[in-house]
C-alpha cells in the first residue's frame, strides 16, 4: 500500500512564490522541508510557523476542516492544536487553499515516549475528555471514523485473515467479535480527533507537548480516539488512560475494536504504520 502519490509536486520554490504573493510579511523567514505524509507536505517556516500544503485533491476538506473548526475547538483543550494562523488560496500554480500554523518543538511520541509513561497516559486521557463534547450540527462527519465498528467489520476480518502466521488470528477474531456484540454509542455525536495515532503526538522532554494533524476532525462515537491506548500504552499506563478519559466499559470495548480495525489495516501502510500496527494488536491479545 505505502503511501500515496503526490498529485502536485511542492517544492520550497512553490511556497516561497506562495509566501510572497499572499503573506509577504513572512516571505524573508528561512524556509525548509521537514516532511511529507499521506495527506500535506509540510515546511518549517522561520522558528515559530509551519506551512501546511495539500498534496492530492483529498486532502483538500481536510485543510478546510482544520480551518473551520480548530479555532472554535482549542479553547476548550488543555494542549496546543495547530490553529491556523494565515490562510492561503490557490497561486501561483499552485491548486489548492494552505495554511500557516504553529511549528510545535519536539518529537513524535513514537520515538520519544518515556519508559513510564503514566503520566504521558492522564495527560492524553485528560485531552480526549476535554475533546469529546457535544459538535454542533453542521460538523463534518466521516465515513471511516466515529462510525459504528459494524462499518468496518468486512474489511477487518479481511485484514486478520491476511496477517501472518506468527500472529494469533484466532484470538484476534474473538476480541473483534466481543467489540462488534458491544452496544453501539448512543450519545450524542462528539468531536472526535479521526486520527489519533503516535505520529500526532508531540513530545518534549517527558511530557506530551501538542496533538497534531486534525484533518480527519468529525463528529460520532469518541471510541474511534480510545485505540491510541493500544497503540502506546502498556500497562498500567493503559489504566492509567482510561481512567483520565472517563469512558464508561462499553465505550471501551469499541475502543479496543478500533484498535484492531486500525492495527489490521495499517499492515503494509510503510514500515513505521506496519509496526505500530503490529503493536497495536499485541497490546489487544495481551488485554483481551
Amino acid at each position: 500500500m505505502g503511501e500515496p502519490p503526490a498529485e502536485f509536486e511542492i517544492d520550497e520554490a512553490v511556497v516561497m512564490a506562495l509566501l510572497a504573493t499572499q503573506h509577504p510579511d513572512l516571505a524573508e523567514l528561512p524556509l525548509r522541508p521537514v516532511d511529507s505524509g499521506w495527506d500535506n507536505a509540510i515546511f518549517r517556516l522561520g522558528s515559530e510557523l509551519s506551512v501546511r500544503l495539500p498534496r492530492r485533491s483529498l486532502s483538500v476538506p481536510l485543510v478546510l476542516h482544520e480551518q473551520r473548526w480548530l479555532p472554535e475547538i482549542a479553547p476548550r483543550l488543555p494542549l496546543p492544536i495547530p490553529v491556523p494562523l494565515r490562510r492561503g488560496v490557490a497561486g501561483c500554480g499552485y491548486p489548492w487553499p494552505w495554511s500557516i500554523t504553529p511549528w510545535f518543538p519536539g518529537t513524535t511520541a513514537d520515538t520519544a515516549l518515556p519508559e513510564s509513561s503514566e503520566a504521558v497516559a492522564r495527560q492524553l486521557g485528560e485531552f480526549l475528555k476535554s475533546l469529546h463534547f457535544p459538535a454542533p450540527a453542521n460538523a463534518p462527519h466521516n465515513p471511516y471514523r466515529g462510525v459504528p465498528l459494524a462499518d468496518r467489520d468486512r474489511r477487518t476480518r479481511f485484514g486478520i485473515d491476511g496477517l501472518d502466521e506468527s500472529v494469533d488470528r484466532e484470538g484476534l477474531l474473538q476480541a473483534w467479535t466481543e467489540a462488534l456484540q458491544t452496544p453501539e454509542w448512543r450519545g450524542p455525536d462528539v468531536w472526535v480527533h479521526g486520527d489519533l495515532h503516535p505520529f500526532n503526538l508531540v513530545m518534549e522532554w517527558d511530557r506530551l507537548a501538542a496533538v497534531i494533524d486534525f484533518g480527519d476532525i468529525c463528529a460520532g462515537d469518541p471510541a474511534t480516539d480510545l485505540a491510541v491506548g493500544w497503540m502506546l500504552f502498556p500497562e498500567p499506563a493503559r489504566s492509567e488512560f482510561k481512567e483520565a478519559v472517563g469512558v464508561d466499559a462499553d465505550t471501551w470495548r469499541r475502543g479496543r475494536g478500533w484498535a484492531i480495525a486500525l492495527g489490521v489495516a495499517w499492515q503494509g501502510g510503510g514500515e513505521r504504520l506496519t509496526q505500530i500496527g503490529k503493536r497495536t494488536l499485541s497490546s489487544v491479545l495481551d488485554d483481551f
